[in-house]
């Protein structure tokens, strides 16, 4: 009889995975090895054989999270290049918030991540940091932290289940607060 062959980085993943689906069920301050260890269907002692603290799994699931904020930041930004109405594609962006909660609610892990846990803020500021750095090439500074800061709005209501403004009425928030503060930036000629 042959035996099964080990997996270490596949178990890793499905811990992590877990990790990240347990902050979403029950919050960052929730987490145990034991939740995580039954939602990835491994032994309570793999958790701890792959993360030597509670610390160190929250914030490998966090990083998960974080690479996703990367990649749509990344389409975020490729989008604003391809398009003339800064506000139109911000507003299609914080609107698909509103028909994802999943990701409202693992954007909102990382906001009060960053309040209760010091030594992942790093981490956790990176989807502002990265918004803002995306933005200002398109806006004064003055409106990127305006714009940051009503996108923060916009993803916790998401997160909470209430309704999130349409695309129409975000527009018309961003460009009050874009004000004159749009800087062009020419797009390539292909």
């Amino acid at each position: 009889m042959a035996r099964a062959r080990r997996d270490p980085e596949g178990r890793r993943r499905a811990i992590v995975e877990a990790a990240v689906a347990v902050i979403l069920d029950v919050g960052v301050n929730n987490v145990t090895h034991r939740k995580v260890a039954a939602r990835a269907g491994v032994p309570l002692g793999a958790t701890t054989q792959y993360f030597a603290s509670l610390d160190d799994l929250v914030f490998a699931a966090l990083g998960d999270v974080a690479k996703s904020s990367d990649d749509e930041l990344a389409a975020l930004e490729a989008d604003l290049a391809d398009s003339d109405d800064v506000p139109g594609v911000l507003a299609r962006y914080l609107a698909s918030y509103g028909t994802d909660p999943v990701r409202a609610r693992a954007q909102a892990a990382f906001f009060v991540a960053n309040l209760d846990n010091p030594q992942v803020r790093e981490l956790t500021n990176q989807w502002d940091a990265g918004l803002a750095l995306v933005l200002a090439t398109h806006m004064g500074e003055v409106a990127v932290q305006a714009v940051v800061t009503y996108s923060y709005g916009v993803v916790l209501r998401a997160a909470r289940g209430d309704t999130v403004p349409g695309t129409v009425e975000l527009a018309a928030v961003l460009v009050r607060l874009i004000g004159g503060e749009m800087q062009h930036t020419p797009r390539p000629r292909s």
